[in-house]
């Protein structure tokens, strides 16, 4: 299972200088190539390939082998996403982690390219989630495309510094250890089931079923966890959507007497300042694999602050491909870090589109792991690329601005208010403390980190701006 090309069936921003290569420019190909490649025509029903790191020759004598790990130029199996994961997910990887690529069926190598290290989204400590055992380090996951080769080097970040003895100055140098048990994934998001046709009202909106379907006992765990993340929409849309439609405000300000009548404050009932529903794109419309996750949903009480994040997983998908980047991080979440599901609540791609992330219903206060010390009583919100030198095109501020607007609205929350939310632990704020935020945060606001990136982060203010206008304000 953990062998070479065994297949495991199971934030924030890249960097700067290149560093000098560790590894051969050309390495040859094994003799059998067909042996890791699949056969013309197969499908690709999606996996993971988690490959050992080795000690790699330095050629800088100062370092210790152990200070720089990686693996030779190899043909493996068609894959789009990579990333890298270590044993204990409270070690933090000092250094830097690049790959290489070659485009599937072609001879055309990538240049090196960074992953992020510091990724910081993650399960609350002390939940269940965090304390399964499972959970592992890992970097952020890097889009690359359709790709049969790869290179990977891991370099520990060296300390340099001068210090005086009897004979003079001299340089001293020293490395923090790479953390134990580095592992290269390579994910494979495997292919979207076919969508169903939907049959709509003549409003427009999808036909919701009559009364609940119950499930034959004989159905596959899959079909059943499949239904269940539907049935969480149930009351948004038609079972077999792929998509929760738009609403306007007067059709949303009635969904929500509808969703939450019992729960609405008197302000709320007097004046419901909620943005109009956007459309979001259902599980069964990116194609998750339902049978990956765990079964049954985790809900926190209600949702007060929305966070925002970049996956720093690269800005070189088309919109097209957005489905499947969402299905490479999906799979990189439970399958290679461990958790329970996708991480975030819900993402948007860089055209604008937006998509249910972890399971449970969009409109439900589901605990997500996004933002450490703070997933209670909060959603993740992931914008799929790295902001931190690329501005985010209008689509996405205006899609992230929406979607606040909506689910914020139906908990009452003003986006340019403030509120309180009690820390979990982390990096940044202590277990306990009642910590004072922005209604729409990034990451960085609630953990030590560069995530949602600058240029995405420096549009937090028009984005709230926005999303109090959108529920009327």
């Amino acid at each position: 299972m953990r062998g070479l090309l065994a297949s495991s069936v199971g934030v924030t921003c890249a960097a700067a200088l290149a560093l000098p290569l560790t590894s051969p420019a050309v390495a040859a190909r094994p003799a059998s190539p067909a042996a890791v490649r699949p056969a013309p025509g197969a499908e690709a029903p999606g996996g993971t390939q988690s490959l050992p790191l080795a000690p790699l020759a330095s050629r800088d004598r100062t370092l210790a082998p152990v200070a720089e790990q990686g693996l030779p130029r190899r043909d493996v199996r068609h894959f789009s996403l990579v990333g890298v994961i270590w044993d204990d997910p409270d070690t933090v990887l000092h250094g830097r982690v690049q790959v290489r690529t070659r485009a599937a069926g072609t001879d055309t190598w990538s240049g090196w390219q960074d992953l992020e290290t510091h990724n910081d989204d993650a399960a609350d400590p002390g939940t269940a989630e965090r304390a399964s055992g499972r959970v592992h380090g890992a970097t952020a996951p890097l889009w690359v495309g359709d790709s049969d080769g790869v290179e990977v080097r891991v370099r520990a970040e060296a300390d340099r510094r001068t210090e005086d003895t009897a004979r003079g100055s001299r340089t001293a140098t020293t490395t923090a250890p790479l953390p134990v048990g580095l592992r290269l994934e390579l994910v494979d998001p495997g292919e979207s089931a076919p969508e169903p046709a939907r049959q709509k009202s003549a409003a427009g909106a999808p036909r919701r079923a009559a009364e609940p379907r119950s499930a034959p006992t004989d159905e596959p765990a899959e079909a059943l966890a499949g239904m269940d993340a539907a049935a969480a929409n149930a009351d948004l849309a038609d079972l077999d959507g792929t998509e929760i439609p738009a609403l306007d405000r007067q059709q949303t300000v009635e969904e929500l007497f509808a969703l939450r009548a019992g729960e609405l404050t008197d302000r709320q009932r007097a004046k419901p300042y909620i943005g109009p529903r956007p459309r979001i794109v259902t599980r069964r419309g990116w194609g998750a694999d339902e049978g990956l996750r765990e079964r049954g949903f985790v809900y926190t009480k209600k949702v007060k602050a929305a966070f925002v994040h970049h996956t720093a997983s690269g800005n070189g998908y088309r919109c097209a491909q957005a489905p499947s980047l969402i299905r490479g991080i999906y799979r990189y979440h439970v399958k290679s870090m461990g958790w329970r599901d996708i991480g975030y609540n819900f993402l948007v791609d860089k055209c604008g589109n937006i998509y249910e992330g972890r399971a449970g219903g969009v409109a439900k206060p589901v605990l997500g792991a996004h933002t450490l010390g703070f997933n209670s009583k909060s959603m993740g919100v992931a914008v799929l690329g790295s902001y931190g030198s690329k501005k985010p095109p209008a689509a996405v501020t205006k899609a992230v601005a929406r979607l606040a607007a909506w689910k914020l609205g139906l908990y009452g929350a003003n986006p340019k208010g403030k509120t309180y939310l009690k820390s979990g632990g982390g990096n940044r704020y202590p277990k306990g403390r009642k910590v004072r935020l922005n209604v729409i945060s990034g990451h960085r606001d609630g953990f030590a980190t560069a995530c949602p990136g600058w240029q995405l982060y420096r549009k937090l203010g028009s984005t709230r701006t926005t999303a109090a206008r959108l529920q009327g304000r």
